[in-house]
């Protein structure tokens, strides 16, 4: 299999660039570690078909409420935002960001990336803390495809979908070991809840945390180097595995004869 035009997408690239340990492979822009780990998993996902993301219930919520996001972000705007459905892809990456401004998604203005945040509590803890690194490549990843010189990282807060709210009170009641449905404590523990998972109390203006990043190309020119790189990596990879698993047929005659 030849993996020299591999692409790599806009929401993995972070771990290519994660930097090594020792100085000598800093500077000549060597893959660390943790960007090697990532290459085998993307070339078992292209290869076998594969995949290693596990569906958790952050995932699952930020999946659902994806448009009610969008619309909480239009409102604040005051623009109406359509979610992007086009896959972009270059010579070395591909990706579909949420949102853009601009005539078109291939001559964007800007893009917008919508992160749903699980609770008020995970909401806060992002403003806090720097941008995430991933994150912060993934956009430069979406301005590389689409041209854009500007991004922005958009958390919003919404409220978990019913269905969610009701699996989660499903598992409080097994973790409570209550008698009923009906017992007054899992019914106070169930009121607690819902409010955590609700969100229509608190102000609009409230709900949205929004990171401006500019276009960073020298970034981008540092991480055309490193995809190459790891498909070096990885086709080194599936040619070390295929003389492994192949067998020496003259042997094999030999044995035979």
């Amino acid at each position: 299999m030849d993996f020299s035009n591999l692409l790599f997408r806009a929401s993995g690239v972070g771990y290519l660039m994660t930097s090594p340990k020792l100085k000598a492979d800093k500077e000549a822009g060597n893959l660390s570690e943790s960007a090697k780990t990532n290459c085998i998993d993307v070339y078992v996902s292209a290869k076998y078909g594969r995949n290693t993301d596990i569906q958790t219930k952050y995932m699952t919520k930020g999946n659902q409420v994806e448009e009610d996001s969008i619309t909480l972000y239009s409102r604040l705007h005051k623009k109406f935002y359509k979610k992007n459905e086009e896959h972009l892809k270059n010579d070395f990456v591909m990706g579909t960001p949420d949102l853009f401004t601009g005539e078109s998604i291939h001559n964007a203005q800007t893009v917008i990336d919508i992160k749903s945040s699980w609770d008020l509590f995970t909401f806060h803890r992002t403003n806090s803390k720097d941008i995430n690194p991933i994150y912060w490549w993934q956009l430069q990843t979406y301005m590389w495809l689409t041209g854009a010189k500007k991004a922005y990282l958009a958390y919003c807060l919404v409220n978990t979908p019913v269905a969610m709210i009701e699996e989660e009170k499903r598992r409080l009641f097994y973790k409570m070991n209550v008698a009923t449905t009906e017992d007054p404590l899992y019914l106070d523990a169930c009121e607690a809840l819902e409010l955590s998972m609700t969100y229509d109390d608190i102000p609009i203006q409230e709900r949205l945390i929004e990171y401006e990043i500019p276009r960073d190309q020298d970034a981008i020119n540092c991480l055309a180097g490193k995809v190459i790189k790891a498909r070096a990596f990885i086709q080194k990879y599936e040619d070390q595995m295929t003389a492994y698993i192949k067998p020496d047929l003259n042997s094999l005659l030999k044995k035979v004869s």
